[in-house]
């Protein structure tokens, strides 16, 4: 990365060596929110439209004959069979389920749930009794179906925790690049396709991919500043593959006659830091968040083009 006089005024740092010792000491082992834990708009979203049908479905808790009020309840309210997958965790709509093994062949039923007009209500019945639901019905173990699929919603929504901790470094960063925009009179965009910066700002934006989206980008001037963003609390080989990607990531924004700077951190790199060192070495800007806060990026954008 090339040495410049604001990393000594912002961060002590007299050398490019300095700085990256400097981004690897202050590195976050977390960046964990309340809002990394539970996504609750998500979950009441998801049952708010089924609630009716799952307050049906409160009706068979405790049946002694559940098979036969199961299937007379499908009878007259055959939409409710849709709630089945969600009911054991599933958002999939259709099952090729292993039946049978032992006979020198694999032997597989079809269940599924997409169409409700369709169905054949004795299948769908024998899912929820071979799922084992039915049988927590009938034995009380649930009391209510509404509060049991919030429990369920909330498991599910658990599978976001990994794509929350990404979007908690874009929300982060975000505030510091709204602030400083704001300060220094800018425009920048977020999740900025060649499409977005032609409509705002007239400019043309050549990519790489037709998907390319970049997290952030910040115009001063005629000049786009493009900016990255990501978090690794954990060690692997996706940091290595990851550094390498964005050293031609740079390489495509320059020959461009963009400038791009890649905002990283977690404790991750600390044991993957080789490369990471190398795409510093070769790179004009890497930033960690508390390099972000004491300035950096500011003195970065608004500084002589």
């Amino acid at each position: 990365m090339k040495y410049n006089k604001i990393f000594k005024n912002r961060i002590n740092c007299e050398s490019s060596q300095q700085v990256f010792c400097f981004l690897i000491d202050t590195l976050k082992n977390t960046i964990t929110g309340w809002d990394y834990f539970v996504n609750w708009a998500k979950v009441f979203r998801n049952i708010k439209d089924i609630e009716i049908d799952l307050n049906t479905l409160n009706y068979l808790i405790g049946k002694d004959d559940i098979e036969k009020e199961f299937t007379s309840l499908l009878e007259k309210q055959p939409s409710i069979a849709h709630l089945v997958p969600v009911l054991i965790a599933c958002r999939d709509g259709k099952f090729d389920i292993l039946t049978s093994f032992n006979e020198k062949a694999f032997r597989y039923e079809v269940f599924d749930f997409r169409e409700s007009k369709s169905l054949d209500i004795s299948k769908v019945v024998e899912f929820a009794k071979s799922a084992g639901f039915l049988k927590l019905l009938q034995t009380k173990r649930i009391k209510s179906i509404v509060d049991y699929i919030i429990g369920v919603e909330v498991g599910l929504d658990s599978n976001g925790r990994k794509n929350r901790g990404g979007k908690s470094m874009e929300v982060i960063v975000e505030f510091f690049i709204k602030e400083l925009c704001q300060r220094n009179n800018l425009d920048y965009i977020k999740e900025a396709t060649p499409k977005k910066i032609k409509e705002k700002w007239g400019l043309i934006l050549q990519v790489d991919k037709s998907s390319r989206r970049v997290d952030f980008a910040v115009k001063k001037n005629k000049q786009i500043y493009l900016i990255e963003t990501n978090f690794y609390s954990g060690v692997g080989s996706k940091l290595k593959s990851t550094a390498g990607e964005y050293k031609s990531m740079y390489d495509f924004w320059k020959k461009g006659g963009h400038e791009f700077i890649w905002i990283t951190d977690g404790a991750g790199w600390r044991r993957t830091s080789r490369p990471l060192q190398e795409t510093f070495e070769y790179t004009d800007y890497i930033l960690n968040l508390e390099m972000v806060s004491k300035g950096l990026l500011e003195d970065i954008i608004t500084g002589p083009e």
